[in-house]
């Protein structure tokens, strides 16, 4: 098995927990929260970019359509 290079997020401090992101073969990218490291989400570029945009989507509306 292929060892991933996980990236933390640079929202991330070192004292909290945070989310990962790693390149995986075959063209997927794995997204996990350091706290649970066995579990991540399995997807591919477009999915991960729909993904942003519906949690931007949410903090806007979240926020009066002020964003974040």
């Amino acid at each position: 098995m292929t060892e991933l290079r996980w990236q933390k997020s640079s929202f991330s401090s070192e004292a909290s927990n945070c989310l990962e992101l790693a390149s995986a073969p075959g063209g997927t990218l794995r997204l996990r929260e350091s706290d649970d490291p066995a579990t991540a989400l399995v997807l591919r570029a477009p999915g991960l970019a729909s993904l942003l945009e519906a949690v931007r989507r949410g903090i806007s509306a979240a926020h009066g359509g002020r964003g974040a």
